[in-house]
């Protein structure tokens, strides 16, 4: 995959907005653990950010995936992991199925004002007891006439205490765990407010993306009408699992620019940081060190984008990005970790950058299926883990 100067074109538009409007307020946002998410969004809508590979009918540009790809990696520009984790949810996690499965009313009631800008969503698939266990959750629809009462509760949902809308996955029938569920798009608030039987449990106190609000969500007997469900019912395990493929695409491409960041940070600090009579990078290990950090963040970049092609030719890439997703965790760990090395205390405070990507890039082992679930999903298609028995 080659970057045009289309994609090139947006990654600085990108930047700009970064550098004008959201770097400046990142210490202000980590401290007080959530940022403006509508004011952002809107300011990113207005300038066509939410929607690239979207419907055009619905406010989006119709590009390819490469072009999510390309703004993912941008993204990293932020100093900051929760905020394009935040962004990443809207564009790329919670709206695929959406665009791809839903029916025009419901991409017009929701789909089009998150591209707008107009609209925060989040996606409501993990609970208290499952999470990267995506069959195991409990959250039921019963049915009432025309509608859904939905009972249950949902953890770890970034934006869930902004959103105005949760893609959620819920049991809807009885029978298989991976054929009774279903997407259905839940309206959370209105003016600002929630909607009857939807309660906060509590706002998640994180070690890291700390500018990103995650909440633990409580929805006794919440009425949805039925014509909210996205496609076919029982089809939400399926859609989920292709939802997952962009999700873990995204988390992949996201890491590349932070990542770079952390090594050239690194590098101009081991440069000036005196020692023994020299410098840091006077240290043929420091060196060293740095030079493997550096080609493993292009191997994982030619991986991702391996796996982007595929995905815009049409191909199942569970594989590919399953391989870019554990990667991109395990260097998100990795990097960080041998950097903070280099700068001593300074790396130990609370305000350096590495610190933060420190903190930060723990999740991305966790979130979006962990390590040993990827790990899991691998051994299966290679063939050398038994499948269930259905």
């Amino acid at each position: 995959m080659q970057y045009t100067h289309e994609h090139r074109e947006i990654q600085n538009t990108l930047k700009r907005f970064i550098e004008a409007e959201i770097n400046p307020h990142v210490d202000e946002w980590e401290a007080a653990e959530i940022f403006p998410a509508h004011e952002v969004f809107k300011k990113m809508g207005n300038l066509g950010l939410l929607g690239l590979t979207k419907p055009e009918a619905f406010g989006g540009a119709g590009l390819d995936y490469s072009y999510s790809m390309a703004m993912a990696e941008a993204l990293g520009h932020i100093d900051c992991g929760g905020i394009p984790m935040a962004i990443g949810v809207q564009t790329d996690m919670a709206t695929p199925a959406l665009a791809r499965f839903g029916s025009d009313e419901l991409r017009a009631q929701f789909l089009a004002p998150a591209i707008a800008g107009d609209m925060v969503g989040c996606i409501g698939v993990s609970e208290p007891g499952a999470g990267s266990d995506v069959a195991g959750i409990k959250t039921v629809a019963r049915k009432d006439g025309d509608d859904y009462l939905i009972s249950g509760q949902k953890m770890w949902i970034t934006n869930s205490l902004q959103a105005d809308w949760m893609c959620m996955l819920v049991n809807t029938g009885e029978g298989p765990i991976h054929k009774n569920k279903s997407l259905v798009m839940v309206p959370m608030r209105e003016n600002g407010k929630l909607l009857p039987g939807i309660e906060v449990g509590k706002k998640i106190k994180k070690i890291g993306m700390n500018s990103s609000d995650t909440g633990l969500i409580y929805f006794d007997e919440v009425r949805v009408p039925q014509r909210y469900r996205i496609g076919a019912e029982g089809q939400g395990f399926i859609y989920q699992m292709q939802q997952f493929q962009e999700e873990r695409l995204w988390c992949a491409a996201s890491t590349l620019q932070s990542l770079t960041n952390c090594v050239q940070w690194t590098v101009d600090w081991a440069q000036e940081r005196k020692l023994f009579g020299s410098t840091l990078a006077d240290q043929q290990w420091v060196q060293f060190k740095l030079a493997e950090l550096k080609a493993d963040i292009e191997c994982l970049r030619a991986l991702t984008y391996q796996a982007c092609e595929h995905y815009i030719a049409g191909e199942d890439v569970t594989e590919w990005a399953t391989m870019a997703k554990l990667k991109a965790g395990r260097l998100n760990r990795t990097v960080p970790d041998t950097c903070l090395q280099f700068w001593g205390g300074m790396g130990f405070t609370w305000e350096n950058k590495v610190s933060r990507m420190y903190r930060d890039g723990r999740l991305a082992s966790i979130g979006g299926g962990a390590d040993e679930v990827m790990l899991g999903i691998l051994s299966k298609m290679m063939g050398i883990a038994k499948r269930p028995q259905k």
